[in-house]
This record gives C-alpha cells, structure tokens and sequence, in this order.
C-alpha cells in the first residue's frame, strides 16, 4: 500500500473513533451526569477496541479479496463478516470492562448472554456504518481507476495502432518505387531525383506517424500526391488521379497515415487489379457538421468489406478514439465498377 494512503487511512481511523469518544463525553455531559474516571476509562475503551477491530477486519476484507468480487458475491461475506466482528468487539469490550473495573451497576447486574447480546448491538452501530464508509469509498476508488485504466487502456492502444500503420507500409510499394527510380535513373534523371524525394517524405512521415495524433489535411494530402506521383511512374497511362479539394478542409485534422493507407488500399486492390488500369479520386469537402473525405476508385469490392485486413478494419476504431462516436467510415461498391471509401469527422465548430 502507497506510504500516503496508509496515513490517510490512520488519519481517518483516529479521527472517526476520536470523534466517536468526543460525543460520549459530550453526551453524558448533556444529560448532566458527572464525567468520572470510570466513564472516560468506557470511552477510551470504546474507542481503542473500535480502531483494533475494525483494522483486523479491514484486513481480512483486503486479504480475502472481498473489494474485487461483484456486490451479489460481497454481500454475504460482508454480512457474515461484519457479524463475527460486532460479536468479537463485544466481547472484548466485556472483557477489558470487567479487567478495568469500569463496568456500570446495571450493566454488572447483568447475565453475560444478554450483556454480551447489548454489548454486540452497541457494537453495530458503529461497525455497520464503517463497513458501508469503507466499501462505498473503495468502491468509488475503484471505478475511477477503472475508468483511468480504460483511458489509459484506449491510449496505448492508439498508440500501437499508430506504430503498426508506420510498420504496415506496404513493402512491395517501397521495392516497385525502388525499381521504377531504377529505370529513371538513366531515362530520366531529374525525374529520378524528384522520385528519390518524393519517397523520403513518404518514409519521414511514416516514422514521425506514432509521435502524432493528428496532422492537417493539407500535410497529409501532400504525402499522398507524392505516393500517387511515384505510383504513375509505375503504372504510367493505367492510372489517372483527380483531386476535388476544398481548400477550406485543408487545416482540418485527421488521423496521421490514414488517407495514405486508404489510398495504397485504392492502388493494390482496385488499379492494380485492372488491366486497363483505372481513376483514383479524392474529394474532400465538408458536409452539415462533417469534414468528409472520399476515396474513389476503379474496382470490386467482390463482396469483401475489409479487403486489407489491418488498414481498413483499424480505420474506424482510430477514428472514434480521437474523435468519438460521431466519427464514421464506411467502404462500399457503387455503379458496379467503382469502390468508394468514405470518412465523416465531426467538425469542432466551437474554432
């Protein structure tokens, strides 16, 4: 246990049954019966037993694990427990009373079952509501840690997507870039030297990915049009590339890598698929109180939904960590040859 919240736990051990010996003797004092040495030997009695039990039992509750258990579960553990303990409080109470000489006339007068039955009752007065301060705080404690986990939880598991997109670049893009920066070098060498370039901010960007949660539209789009540049090398007059940007979307936020892994999935499994080649559209325009983004290109969808396994099904859970619930993506077929990939960002109309 963390060395301050031991204290605190003593502090308000001590405090609680302070208080409890305080009221004691206010009480006879309100009643106009003389404070004796008898009556602040039963409060010292009363509050020291009640700090030594309630710790014991305090104990059993941590070692037994009774804090983790659901409240169905606890409930009777907790009853059973807080039995044994008022019964064993009041039996230490009898007995030191009896060892102390403090016992009162019409307690002394007393049979020992119905005394230990009044001492136990006395007991759970003060037991009971312990129990339950201790249990609800530690329940509270718990979901609130419970809710920082799950914070800290969804966090690393942004980050790891983050790390696994940066580690997901396709390589086969990387050797196809390679090569056709091969064939320029002699054919074309400003062209190859453009190329080189082009494929530095492609890697750069991909390894600064996991430090960022978000980067402009605008930074991204600019990676794309390098990865699209290097990809026509290749594919020359099979691939055709349009933009219709709104430059107004430009400064909007979006997930780092997510428009190149949507635009790498348009180029393996649409163009590439197609012997004439095909169109690849980006479009980016806000629509009511959405930043939207579509990626269009020639292809099937053949029925399959997540036709790149890690790309596209970790596009949407990135999406609703940084953004919420609102946040949306979808990929479907439309006009029987093309595939739309389609993201809605909710808009922070509050800037």
């Amino acid at each position: 246990m963390p060395k301050n919240v031991s204290r605190y736990y003593w502090w308000c051990q001590i405090s609680g049954w302070g208080f409890l010996g305080l009221v004691i003797v206010l009480n006879s004092s309100t009643f106009e019966q003389k404070i004796t040495d008898k009556l602040i030997g039963l409060m010292a009695v009363s509050v020291l037993s009640g700090i030594l039990i309630t710790h014991i039992f305090r104990e059993v509750i941590r070692r037994s694990g009774w804090l983790l258990l659901p409240v169905e579960k606890a409930l009777p553990k907790f009853v059973i427990g807080i039995f044994l303990t008022c019964v064993t409080a009041g039996l230490l109470r009898i007995v030191v009373v009896d060892a102390l000489n403090l016992v009162s006339l019409s307690r002394n007068k007393m049979d020992f079952m119905p005394r230990l039955l009044a001492t136990t009752l006395d007991s759970g007065l003060l037991i009971i509501p312990w129990t339950l301060i201790y249990y609800f705080y530690h329940y509270i404690e718990n979901s609130r840690k419970q809710q920082l986990d799950t914070l800290k939880l969804e966090a690393l598991v942004k980050e790891l997507e983050l790390k696994t997109i940066k580690a997901h670049i396709n390589p086969h893009f990387i050797f196809n870039a390679l090569n056709s920066i091969r064939a320029l070098v002699d054919e074309n060498p400003a062209r190859a030297r453009t190329a080189i370039t082009e494929l530095s901010n492609i890697l750069r960007s991909s390894m600064q990915a996991e430090k960022l949660e978000t980067v402009t539209f605008e930074k991204e789009l600019n990676i794309v049009k390098d990865y699209l540049a290097l990809e026509h090398i290749r594919f020359e007059d099979r691939l055709e590339i349009e933009y219709d940007i709104d430059e107004d979307t430009l400064d909007q936020p979006i997930p780092p890598m997510m428009l190149q892994t949507l635009v790498e999935n348009a180029i393996k499994h649409g163009i590439s698929k197609q012997v004439d080649g095909g169109k690849v559209k980006i479009v980016s325009d806000f629509k009511d109180d959405y930043h939207e983004l579509m990626i269009t290109n020639t292809g099937y969808l053949n029925g399959n939904r997540n036709v790149d396994g890690f790309g596209l099904a970790s596009t949407k859970n990135r999406l609703q960590i940084l953004f919420g619930q609102r946040a949306n993506f979808d990929i479907r077929e439309v006009n029987g040859n093309t595939v739309e990939a389609r993201v809605l960002i909710p808009v922070d109309l509050s800037k």
